[in-house]
């Protein structure tokens, strides 16, 4: 018996921002989902209007995993995951721990698919991935914001700083047409 997506099914029970006062709880699933959906985008953008040469299906599948270990390590708050480098090593090495123990609790012929998924060896994905995780908290930011919780106003700030310090053209391309309708109500997008 394997547990692999056993546990993959746990990912709606690791709520994220734990040291933030939320509006709306967000869980590494739902979180997952939406970086999927983001660095898919973002390849897609990349590709199209940047002469790229990356596959967003890739980049998609790496963004719904990426996440994954902390199924097992939990979501350390950016604080204290940042806080000093010893700590950040430190929690990188658990994370893979995390990995591994993932990645063997799959048969054996599917080890090594779900360990480059897990792992992504191309660093046009990593990279992606990366910034579309950025995005997608600064997204949560500015829900909250909107909810009127201005316990996310620095993080709003600090995040959208993170994110513009890539300085990627895919992800300015995506702030200047996606981005302000994040801030509109329904009613408004219409």
């Amino acid at each position: 018996m394997h547990h692999f997506f056993a546990y993959l099914s746990r990912m709606r029970f690791i709520d994220r921002w734990a040291l933030m006062r939320n509006s709306d709880k967000e869980n590494i699933q739902e979180h997952s989902h939406q970086v999927a959906v983001l660095a898919h985008a973002l390849a897609v953008i990349r590709n199209e209007y940047f002469d790229g040469h990356v596959d967003p299906g890739q980049v998609a599948v790496a963004a719904l995993y990426h996440d994954a270990p902390e199924i097992m390590t939990g979501d350390l708050p950016t604080p204290i995951k940042y806080y000093n480098p010893a700590i950040r090593d430190a929690y990188r090495q658990v994370e893979q721990v995390a990995m591994e123990k993932l990645v063997g609790m799959l048969p054996e012929k599917m080890q090594p698919i779900y360990a480059q998924i897990l792992n992504p060896a191309d660093s046009a994905v990593v990279q992606l991935v990366k910034a579309a995780d950025k995005m997608s908290a600064w997204i949560k930011c500015i829900e909250e914001l909107k909810a009127g919780n201005m316990e996310f106003r620095l993080a709003a700030k600090e995040t959208e700083k993170a994110l513009d310090s890539y300085q990627l053209p895919e992800v300015a391309f995506f702030k200047e047409q996606f981005m302000e309708s994040f801030r509109l109500t329904l009613d408004e997008m219409e």
